[in-house]
C-alpha cells in the first residue's frame, strides 16, 4: 500500500493545502477528493462553475511527416478527420482489442499532435507508443511525453466561460466544443482545449509547472464574483457518473472492448488503417455483444451503488456495477454496469444485491444529466 511519502504530487500540490483541501491517493497520487464537501462542489458545477487539478494526467506530443498515419494505426479513431486546432475523443487498445487507455488527442499544427491520457496509464501508454515506434510505421515520427513539466486545470460549469473571458482577457481565442488553442498568460504559454468530463461546458487550460500556483489562485480570484468553487475528486466522479462518462480502471478495461462499453462511435472500423483489435472488434460486431455497458438507477431510496455489486434476473446473475454513487442532482443512486445483452434494453426490471439484501433497479437511457441547451 502507498504510503504518502511515496505518493506523486502535482505542483499544486500546496495550494490544495492552503485552501484545505481533504487529500487521498489517487492511482498513486496525492489528490484533493474533496474542499467544503462534494455535494456543495457538485452543485457549484451545475449552477455556476467548478475548477478541477487535472494535472496528474499525462501530456504526449507526437510530431513529424509520419505521424498522421502511425496514430491512425495507433488509435480507434479517424484521426484523418481533425483539422489543425480540432480534438477527438478516442481510445488505445491491446491486440485482444480490450483498453489500455482513452484519451483525447488534438492536432496543433499540420503535423504535431498532442495527446491528454490518464493519469494511472502514462507509463504503460508511453511502453504502448515506444514499441509501435519501433516497428515500420514509426519511421519519421517523433514522440515525446512531457507529464513531468505540464500542469492543468479543467474548469466547468454554465458560468465558465464568461469566466475564462473575464479572466483571459479579450485577446483570448476561445475554443470551439472540440478544440484548442494556444494563448499566453503573463508572457508564458498556455493550451486552452474544451472538451469537459462533468456533463457541463467548460475548458481544460494546460501550462508549465512553473506557474501553476500563481495560475490557480489567480484563476479562483478572479472567479469567485461568478460562484466559482475549487472542486475535488469527489465531485468529479459524481458529476461524469451523471453524464455517462466511463472512468478507466472502473467502466473500461483491458478485457472489454470499446463496443462493449457502448464506445463504437469511436471507433473506425471503416478507415484503412489497421489498428490493434481492430479485426477482434469486426469479429465481435459481426457476431453481436454478449454483454453492455449500462446505466442504472435505484427504484427506490436506499443505499447507493458501489463497483463489484452483483445485479440479478431472479436467480439468475446478469451483470456487475463498475461506478456507483447517490446522484446529487438527481436525489437517487445511479450506476453503470456490464449486464447480459438480453437484459441491456432501457426500462429493463433487475435487482441489485446489497449486503445480502436484493433492492429493485431499472435499466436507463444514457445519459442520466443532460444540460440544458
Amino acid at each position: 500500500m502507498n504510503t504518502s511519502a511515496q505518493l506523486q504530487k502535482t505542483a499544486l500540490f500546496e495550494a490544495h493545502q492552503k485552501l484545505g483541501a481533504r487529500l487521498v491517493d489517487f492511482g498513486g497520487w496525492q489528490m484533493p477528493v474533496q474542499y467544503s464537501g462534494i455535494i456543495e462542489e457538485h452543485k457549484a458545477v451545475r449552477e455556476a462553475a467548478g475548477v478541477f487539478d487535472i494535472s496528474h494526467m499525462g501530456e504526449f506530443f507526437v510530431s513529424g511527416a509520419g505521424a498522421l498515419d502511425f496514430l491512425n494505426g495507433l488509435l480507434t479513431n479517424d484521426v484523418a478527420k481533425l483539422s489543425v486546432g480540432q480534438g477527438q475523443y478516442t481510445l488505445m487498445l491491446n491486440e485482444q482489442g480490450g483498453v489500455i487507455d482513452d484519451l483525447i488527442i488534438y492536432r496543433r499544427t499540420e503535423d504535431q499532435y498532442f495527446l491528454v491520457v490518464n493519469a494511472s496509464k502514462i507509463d504503460e501508454d508511453r511502453a504502448w507508443v515506444e514499441k509501435k515506434l519501433k516497428l515500420p510505421a514509426g519511421k519519421g515520427v517523433f514522440f515525446s511525453d512531457r507529464s513531468e513539466m505540464y500542469s492543468a486545470v479543467a474548469l466547468q460549469g454554465p458560468k465558465a466561460l464568461e469566466i475564462a473571458r473575464a479572466f483571459l482577457g479579450a485577446g483570448w481565442p476561445e475554443p470551439k466544443r472540440n478544440e484548442i488553442t494556444n494563448y499566453s498568460w503573463n508572457c508564458q504559454e498556455i493550451f486552452t482545449a474544451r472538451t469537459g468530463y462533468t456533463g457541463e461546458d467548460g475548458i481544460e487550460i494546460f501550462f508549465k509547472n512553473e506557474i501553476a500556483e500563481s495560475f490557480f489562485f489567480a484563476l479562483l480570484d478572479a472567479g469567485k464574483p461568478f460562484g466559482l468553487k475549487p472542486c475535488g475528486l469527489g465531485a468529479r466522479d459524481t458529476l461524469r457518473l451523471e453524464a455517462c462518462l466511463p472512468l478507466n480502471g472502473n467502466d473500461l478495461s483491458e478485457k472489454r472492448t470499446p463496443l462493449a462499453a457502448g464506445l463504437g462511435m469511436f471507433v473506425s472500423l471503416t478507415k484503412s488503417a489497421s489498428f490493434p483489435g481492430k479485426d477482434i472488434l469486426l469479429q465481435q460486431k459481426s457476431e453481436g455483444m454478449k454483454e453492455k455497458l449500462v446505466a442504472f438507477r435505484l427504484k427506490d431510496k436506499g443505499p447507493p451503488p458501489r463497483p463489484h455489486y452483483l445485479l440479478y434476473q431472479g436467480e439468475a446473475q446478469v451483470g456487475e456495477v463498475t461506478s456507483g454513487a447517490p446522484s446529487p442532482t438527481l436525489g437517487y443512486g445511479i450506476g453503470l454496469a456490464y449486464v447480459r445483452a438480453d437484459c441491456a434494453e432501457p426500462g429493463t426490471s433487475l435487482e441489485l444485491e446489497v449486503r445480502g439484501t436484493r433492492v429493485p433497479v431499472e435499466i436507463i437511457k444514457k445519459p442520466f444529466y443532460k444540460r440544458p441547451v
